[in-house]
């Protein structure tokens, strides 16, 4: 089975991803047609797995429905709801349906979500499970017993947060997430392109892994006020919150905002990661704004 994403990383290309949610219920027409408009503008598409802990269709599954109309998945997988035993065994199944990107991650708390009388799981987290898809890779389990039916081949990213806070935290679980076998890293919605800048040169020069800056549609200047309120670590800055407010179509001023954005990471970095909540299909118009032909290889 042809892994686009994994020879689009290979052949150094500049990758561009995009960001899909499941559907809350069994129909899932709307990701569907979301993730058709997408296909042959981006090299990927993720499918997200119960993000800030609200309840949606299982990752895998929806990521097994994009395979079966040629749309190539990177499939979220958290530990927040799953314990070892669970995590290998999704690892196992994913692989086996023709899953092969996986993007390894802690989970959001169960407090931020819809089901706050659910309990957490969180036995492991990102670097471990990395370790652990490491392992099945290896034909190996997590308690370093044989898989006796043949080793996975999944290639494994992981996110980062180049806007963090605290450098030497940032620099810390980067590193470890390189050590364990991170193959590529999306990072979280970029507003701060000088830190951005910062971190490629400082921490991500030292390493061959490909860095996907998260690129994030704003409707408006409510929705961007809303994302400073209640997303911690992201600051848009007041200058586009004027834009936005002022703007005579708001809509289209954030799709001029994003495209201008995803120009700044093409001096920076080796890719972008779209995020248009319930607008997908205005990702190709983004990329057209910015300049970034159709995936010919698609």
């Amino acid at each position: 089975m042809i892994n686009h994403f994994r020879q689009a990383v290979q052949n150094q290309e500049f990758l561009i991803t995009a960001e899909i949610t499941p559907p809350k219920g069994g129909n899932p027409t709307r990701m569907l047609e979301m993730a058709k408009g997408l296909k042959g503008r981006v090299h990927g598409v993720n499918i997200t797995d119960g993000s800030r802990a609200v309840l949606r269709m299982s990752s895998m599954a929806a990521s097994a429905l994009l395979l079966q109309y040629g749309i190539e998945p990177i499939c979220q997988m958290t530990c927040r709801d799953r314990n070892a035993i669970a995590l290998q065994g999704d690892l196992m199944g994913a692989y086996a349906l023709g899953l092969r990107n996986i993007l390894a991650l802690t989970g959001d708390p169960i407090k931020a979500g819809d089901h706050k009388k659910s309990k957490a799981v969180f036995e492991l987290e990102s670097v471990r499970l990395l370790k652990m898809i490491d392992k099945l890779n290896e034909g190996i389990d997590f308690n370093d017993k044989p898989l006796i039916d043949e080793p996975l081949d999944l290639f494994p990213g992981a996110a980062v947060d180049p806007q963090c806070r605290s450098w030497s935290g940032l620099q810390r679980r980067f590193e470890r997430k390189v050590e364990a076998g991170a193959q590529f890293f999306q990072s979280q919605l970029i507003t701060d392109f000088e830190k951005l800048d910062k971190f490629m040169h400082q921490l991500a020069a030292n390493t061959d892994k490909p860095i996907l800056a998260g690129i994030f549609l704003l409707k408006s200047a409510k929705n961007a006020q809303f994302i400073n309120n209640n997303v911690p670590g992201v600051e848009i800055p007041e200058t586009i919150i004027k834009r936005l407010a002022e703007a005579e179509d708001p809509l289209k001023e954030g799709v001029k905002i994003a495209a201008e954005q995803v120009k700044q990471a093409q001096q920076l970095c080796q890719g972008v990661h779209m995020m248009a909540v319930k607008r997908e299909d205005l990702i190709p118009e983004i990329l057209d704004q910015a300049g970034i032909p159709p995936i010919v290889s698609q």
